[in-house]
């Protein structure tokens, strides 16, 4: 297709998709348009799955979901077999026994807001044999308890995956049981809290409204004493966290926010004691209270926002199955897919997810990989093309050779990945927090010279200013500015599909202006195709292609598979690969090599025409030239269109031939000044530096061997999950799935991530600066300094929610 022709049809497709229909029930681009009537209305949708899902919802009552959704459902594919999930080892390993039946907690993939999970709880709650149901929309779990005599679990699974929402195994029910023990504690925390806190502000607006001092004082005393007895739970009890966070830094010397917190609470309630003692004028124990309870709401949300962040990512390590089929002498078995060992046979049916990863073996099927890819078009999966544990099968049946099992998966690896960048500290937040240490000495230090001139002008009002300074002057919603910012846009990341390995990935991300790419395996699909063979010595041209096949074999380099099998029994020896110039090994003790025409033919010179052929050579003499070529990616011209407009001027840098590059660039848009060819990895890295010393930030994309280089130089860097695990290892970002779209989304919610987290930094900033002055002076009590301080950490977790709003019409 010649490069006008390609940029014509890039344009028809678009405008072919702007003008189609969206479904009425998931919200996607509706290519086969069904129309069906639902509550006598018309709707267009983009399946009958789709078109199924709606009317049954209509059916049951459910009408309401449409009106309260925040966001388009799920897509509704053809229904999987849970079959598998009614077996006695699969039970046994995955619920437990409960009043009346058995319970289970699963990740509930497409569960995105309250309407949803309102939905799955109306659907499961009619179903016969189940006694309770939870679904959570925050972080995508669902508690299911029923009854087994009654009904199977695969029939209940079934009647949500209607729905289309997928369930999956929780990657670590021993985790997931301490998460929910640790939610469960701060619950009851928040309760003892917000009771004892009613019960002290109702006996305290008792006191306060005593302005003329007319009340009895043994009135007075009695009201104090009960408002000591029910504020002392929420302060030993609910505040007990903060007590011994207290103690912990005082012993290893190191004062920090739990200080200023717990000797807050301490000050306040025992001061209060101490002045009902005596008959003082005044008590502070609503103040305690208040303190206690609003950063206990705090601290909840933002242990909320974190695991939201991570149960993507507990579903995508968790989604491998645990029973398998397993091939033996054509026989089919059911084991444990732990059991599975690398070299077996699996079968996979329709519906169902992969217990391995693997290659494919015999007939095609279309493959899912929504679960960790975010793309929920399925997928062709051809004979030898690697397919990924955890995807699901959705149409045909799937044979595949595992190649890796257990730990080794790619799930099992990108969740280690993870762990470890969560592990790792962003240096904006190392920042953040050293600040809040340095206010925490310096609130200390101030506290006590307030104390000091208070004693000297109003000896009566040294104790409440100074406890107001403690409080309202505590750092906690400094130290949350970015830990809460980071780990919401970390889960909007996961959602579409894109790992932030690096721990200042995202705050780097956000500063970028150049995006450079590779051009094999990056642009293009990796896949590339054997066009053409020409024979120049006389040779057949399949012992020309089984020749390339042996040299390639065992080789990392993107057009291996263009050669397709090497012959059974023939290998090269010695095989070594050149980056950016060729392969060479011996073949029946000869020397080929496999490549540029200059680096195969030693006559030829360094000046040789570069035509984009691959040349092969016997002993440095040529024996054929090979036409490969390597379609671009469904949505490399739009993302190139789109970074272009930002003004990113997206450039290739590749080691492929000219001619190829070209061809490319001119089907991408990407001018001739913005795209260079046959570059070493020498030559991409100097281009690279180029580009730095003119003072651009630069977002390197890649996913060879070759590209480890100048990925390890960028300021940013991000690799294809189907590339070589160098270059990923040297990422700051991956990119899990084929498309290249959540790259651009993944720089505009850098952008957005970084923008919250100053205003989230210069608000913390404002209030202290603002309530300290006010709290030194007597005009803001300890009671409002407690209200103030809580709501300005709430305020700051509250704002990173908002990450990621209004980049819905970017979301890929």
């Amino acid at each position: 297709m010649a490069p006008a022709d390609g940029q014509a049809a890039v344009r028809r497709d678009a405008a072919a998709a702007a003008s189609a229909p969206t479904c009425a029930h998931c919200g996607e681009t509706a290519t086969r348009v069904v129309h069906a009537a639902v509550d006598g209305v018309e709707h267009a949708y983009c399946c009958q799955g789709c078109a199924g899902a709606a009317a049954w919802i209509a059916s049951e009552g459910f009408g309401d979901y449409y009106r309260w959704r925040s966001a388009p459902g799920p897509r509704v594919e053809a229904a999987d077999d849970y079959g598998d999930w009614d077996r006695a080892e699969m039970l046994e390993a995955h619920s437990e026994a409960a009043d009346g039946g058995r319970a289970i907690r699963l990740a509930l993939g497409g569960m995105h807001c309250a309407a949803c999970a309102w939905l799955v709880d109306k659907a499961l709650r009619q179903a016969p044999g189940v006694l309770d149901v939870r679904a959570n929309a925050v972080d995508g779990r669902l508690h299911l308890r029923w009854d087994p005599a009654r009904t199977p679990l695969s029939a209940l699974l079934q009647r949500v995956g209607r729905l289309g929402y997928r369930p999956a195994l929780l990657a670590s029910p021993a985790r997931d049981a301490e998460q929910r023990r640790e939610r469960r504690r701060q619950l009851i925390a928040l309760g003892i809290a917000g009771l004892g806190t009613l019960q002290a502000m109702m006996f305290s607006e008792a006191l306060y409204l005593d302005t003329a001092n007319q009340m009895p004082e043994a009135t007075r005393d009695a009201f104090r004493w009960v408002t000591a007895a029910v504020s002392a739970p929420v302060v030993f009890i609910a505040g007990a966290p903060f007590l011994r966070g207290m103690w912990s830094e005082w012993r290893m010397r190191l004062p920090g926010m739990d200080t200023l917190i717990g000797g807050g609470i301490l000050l306040a309630w025992t001061g209060s004691l101490f002045e009902t003692l005596r008959g003082g004028p005044q008590v502070w124990f609503d103040a305690a209270v208040m303190f206690v309870l609003f950063l206990l709401a705090a601290r909840f949300l933002e242990a909320r926002l974190r695991d939201a962040n991570t149960a993507r990512l507990d579903a995508i390590a968790g989604a491998q199955p645990a029973m398998a089929w397993r091939l033996r002498d054509e026989q089919l078995e059911a084991v444990p897919a732990r059991e599975l060992v690398v070299g077996d046979l699996v079968q996979v049916g329709t519906g169902n997810a992969l217990p391995c990863d693997g290659t494919v073996v015999g007939d095609d099927a279309w493959v899912d990989e929504a679960l960790l890819t975010g793309e929920s078009t399925p997928l062709r999966r051809r004979h030898g093309d690697a397919v990924l544990a955890g995807s699901h099968v959705h149409a045909g049946t799937l044979r595949l050779r595992a190649t890796a099992v257990g730990a080794a998966t790619a799930m099992s690896q990108v969740a280690r990945q993870v762990a470890q960048a969560r592990e790792q500290r962003p240096a904006m937040a190392g920042w953040a927090e050293a600040i809040a240490r340095r206010v925490v000495t310096a609130t200390l230090v101030l506290s006590a010279l307030v104390a000091v001139a208070w004693w000297l002008v109003e000896p009566s009002n040294a104790f409440p200013a100074t406890l107001a300074v403690l409080v309202a002057t505590c750092p906690c919603a400094l130290a949350l500015a970015v830990p809460a910012a980071i780990a919401r846009a970390q889960s909007r990341l996961l959602a579409c599909g894109v790992l932030a390995l690096g721990p200042d990935a995202l705050p780097r991300l956000a500063s970028i202006d150049r995006v450079a790419f590779d051009k094999t395996g990056t642009l293009t699909r990796g896949e590339p195709q054997l066009l053409d063979i020409q024979s120049l010595a006389g040779r057949d041209a399949e012992s020309l292609r089984g020749i390339a096949a042996c040299l390639e074999l065992g080789v990392a380099h993107p057009l291996a598979k263009a050669f397709g099998e090497a012959p059974e029994g023939r290998s090269a020896s010695g095989a070594v690969l050149h980056p950016g110039e060729g392969v060479e090994g011996r073949i029946d003790g000869a020397l080929w090599r496999l490549g540029r025409r200059r680096f195969v033919d030693p006559t030829a010179g360094a000046d040789a025409a570069d035509d984009g052929g691959l040349w092969l050579s016997r002993e440095g003499v040529l024996e054929a030239r090979f036409d490969v070529d390597d379609a671009p990616r469904d949505d490399a011209a739009a993302t190139v269109a789109a970074l272009a407009r930002d003004g990113m001027a997206p450039r290739i840098l590749s080691g492929d031939a000219g001619a190829r590059v070209a061809a490319l660039g001119e089907r991408l848009g990407i001018g001739a000044a913005h795209r260079q060819s046959r570059l070493s990895p020498e030559g991409k890295l100097a281009a690279l530096r180029l580009l730095q010393s003119e003072g651009h930030r630069v977002l390197m994309v890649g996913d060879g061997v070759n590209d480890a280089a100048v990925l390890a130089a960028a300021d940013v860097s991000a690799a294809m999950a189907s590339g070589a695990s160098l270059a990923q290892r040297q990422a700051d970002l991956v990119l899990l799935g084929s498309r290249l779209a959540p790259l651009r989304y993944a720089m505009r919610l850098a952008g957005q991530t970084q923008a919250i987290v100053r205003q989230n930094i210069v608000w913390a900033v404002a209030y202290n600066a603002l309530m300290l002055p006010l709290a030194a002076l007597g005009i803001v009590g300890p009671g409002l300094a407690a209200l103030g301080m809580a709501l300005s950490s709430l305020a700051v977790t509250a704002n990173a929610w908002r990450i990621g709003r209004g980049l819905e019409g970017d979301t890929p």
